[in-house]
């Protein structure tokens, strides 16, 4: 068990050096609620229900591809990539052939990258980064040096705590994680520079820092609700992304090495999955501008908070929460599969009608990375007397589909993903809800980085698909005061 005492030699902020335990309502509210609606707002309020939303057979008469989508699911091609393969299904003649799903980064299975790391009981996280952004596994040479890089990148800015937390205070850390990376901006001498060394370095600093500012966020956070002052807890140099994260969250308590592993697992499996998922794309996007890095990377972090992206995570973990609290006995299938139909039925949970943790873009029979996760799950459900939940989780995996499909009379394969597990197991590493999605985004900076350097120094156009006009004539400009 690694234990470093909480408080030693940890600077301490006072409410006078940072106004994080202050949460400054702004007084002036809403215009809806401010001046009220009126008969004058209607159309104001509502006028997009007539002109927003364009009826379905104009989707088809044009051949639009909602959502990059074709019509079989499969996305759109938009790009060429070296970086990653998202494999779920087979192209034939006869259209989409569902397939066991695979994950490989520059050429190597993610199954085969983490089984290496744990075979050798060493953390794989930065291996892997390494991998995705230079298209080559390190030697141990190169490795120690990429981890150093990132070490002296882990303090963060002088003055940078006296400006950050003073605005963390939110209703969600990711968009603290923004503005924390677009406040780095300010303390880059040179933050508009896109050569590759220049993007090298920001990727290694950000590696370096993000842990650190997504937990003083959520301590800040937490201290404001105790009424604490804000402890900042020391850089702790060598340590692996994963030991990073548990210190600043455990270091009272401490944390265990099988932890930290599993952790590590966690971080490999969500380092990188192709250019089409949607953090991924906006990072392209805004790269293709020529934007400085910052700005890339944080507009990716307001895409994976999105509860259909990143966020899902925390929705699947309430959703099996949710279970649990209104099954009485979890060993009844009868019983969890009726409760799982009110849920899509919209008659329970967050009435979305969604079983969260079900069904991916791209994957048909498995996710590779559900797979994966699923036997590190029970082996540290075992030691934290947590397997009864699992039972439960397996249970929702394995009824889930047919629930689906007798509800809403799907008949393509429904493969569980990463989302159904990644809950549970943090939460049984003592990471709170709040930084589910954040350490989500610690992670895919790794394939960010990768794509946004492919997009700049590869693709070098500006991602400009096109939108086709069906709005109505308006016919002649009529005078204010002649328009009834």
């Amino acid at each position: 068990m690694i234990r470093i005492p909480k408080g030693a030699g940890w600077p301490i902020l006072t409410p006078r050096e940072t106004s994080a335990f202050e949460h400054v309502a702004d007084v002036y509210p809403m215009p809806s609620a401010g001046v009220a609606l009126t008969r004058d707002s209607e159309r104001l309020y509502h006028g997009y229900e007539s002109v927003d939303v364009v009826p379905a057979e104009l989707y088809e008469k044009y051949d639009v591809k909602r959502g990059l989508r074709n019509a079989d699911g499969s996305g759109v091609l938009v790009g060429l990539t070296t970086i990653s393969n998202v494999h779920g299904y087979n192209r034939t003649d006869h259209g989409i052939e569902p397939d066991d799903g695979d994950l490989i980064y520059r050429g190597y299975s993610v199954g085969d990258l983490v089984e290496a790391a744990q075979r050798e009981d060493r953390f794989g996280y930065e291996e892997v980064a390494y991998l995705l952004i230079t298209g080559s596994l390190p030697t141990r040479a190169e490795l120690d040096d990429f981890r150093a890089r990132i070490d002296s990148r882990k303090q963060l800015p002088e003055g940078y705590l006296h400006l950050f937390p003073r605005a963390t205070y939110s209703h969600n850390i990711m968009n603290v994680l923004q503005r924390a990376t677009l406040l780095l901006y300010a303390f880059d001498p040179n933050p508009d520079d896109t050569s590759p060394t220049h993007e090298i370095d920001v990727a290694l600093s950000l590696l370096g820092r993000w842990p650190r500012t997504a937990a003083v966020a959520h301590a800040a956070h937490v201290a404001e609700q105790n009424d604490e002052r804000l402890m900042v807890p020391p850089v702790r140099e060598g340590y692996s992304m994963a030991e990073t994260v548990l210190d600043v969250l455990r270091s009272d308590e401490g944390f265990s090495h099988e932890e930290a592993m599993l952790l590590d697992v966690m971080l490999i499996l969500h380092a990188e999955h192709g250019g089409g998922n949607n953090s991924t794309f906006t990072t392209r996007v805004l790269s293709s501008s020529g934007t400085d890095a910052y700005s890339a990377y944080a507009a990716a972090i307001g895409s994976l908070k999105g509860p259909k992206h990143g966020g899902a995570n925390y929705k699947a973990g309430d959703m099996i929460d949710d279970v649990a609290a209104h099954v009485h006995d979890w060993s009844n299938e009868d019983e969890v599969a009726d409760y799982l139909a009110k849920i899509l039925h919209k008659e329970a949970f967050d009435g979305a009608g969604l079983l969260y943790g079900l069904g991916h873009a791209v994957y048909t029979k498995t996710d590779p990375r559900a797979e994966i996760i699923r036997g590190y799950a029970r082996r540290l459900a075992e030691e934290k007397g947590q397997v009864e939940k699992l039972d439960l989780i397996a249970s929702i995996e394995r009824l889930g589909p047919q629930v689906m499909r007798d509800v809403r009379g799907i008949t393509k394969p429904i493969s569980t993903n990463i989302d159904m597990y990644t809950g549970f197991v943090y939460s049984m590493l003592g990471i709170p809800q709040d930084l589910f999605t954040p350490i989500f985004a610690m992670a895919r900076l790794a394939g960010w980085a990768a794509h946004r350097m492919e997009e700049l120094y590869g693709a070098g156009r500006i991602i400009r698909p096109a939108y086709n006009s069906v709005m109505p004539n308006s016919g002649e400009y009529v005078p204010l005061d002649e328009r009834a």
